[in-house]
């Protein structure tokens, strides 16, 4: 699942929350991967494959999409969720996503860090948030990064274009790697 892994190194699920494939949040998080070598990285891009929500859907009868997904989340030691926020909230995609979740135990006690770049997003990350705390995800204040006006703030590469974006992402990621480094499951 984790192409290349390597014994001692934390594997580290990267979501992309965005609808959009050129979307600042993609760049970001590709951009993460590329520079964090102390973790085992899987970047998980797609979320349009996941069908709809369907509360009548049990554990048993769940769709392959789901599956895959829940699998991914479960064999990692901790994620990075980094979305945009579309009309005050979360993309439909990423809360799909997460209601398929709902009903397992994939979240429970997983180390979950937050990224928000968007215009603005504070309504995002709070529901964000919320949601993963029903999820029994663990959460740490340092671990949650709020870049507002996000397309102005990244390059290309998703490398930030500002000083204080990149030492903020990388507080971001000092911290997180703190947090996760005993989770590692060797």
């Amino acid at each position: 699942m984790y192409a290349l892994e390597e014994p001692g190194k934390p594997r580290v699920l990267l979501i992309n929350g965005s609808a959009s494939s050129h979307s600042s949040n993609l760049r970001l998080i590709q951009f993460i991967a590329q520079s964090c070598s102390q973790w085992n990285v899987q970047v998980l891009t797609d979320l349009k494959v996941i069908p709809h929500f369907c509360p009548e859907t049990t554990l048993e009868n769940s769709p392959k999409e789901v599956e895959q997904l829940r699998r991914k989340i479960q064999a990692s030691d901790a994620l990075i969720i980094c979305t945009p926020e579309y009309v005050f909230s979360l993309p439909a995609l990423l809360k799909n996503a997460l209601e398929w979740c709902v009903s397992s135990t994939v979240f429970e006690s997983k180390k979950v860090g937050i990224i928000v770049a968007s215009a603005s997003g504070i309504k995002a990350g709070e529901e964000l948030r919320l949601l993963l705390t029903t999820l029994n995800a663990e959460l740490n204040s340092d671990c949650d990064l709020l870049i507002q006006g996000a397309r102005g703030k990244l390059q290309d590469s998703g490398e930030p274009s500002m000083v204080e974006t990149r030492e903020a992402l990388q507080q971001f990621i000092d911290h997180f790697s703190a947090w996760i480094v005993n989770t590692s499951k060797n």
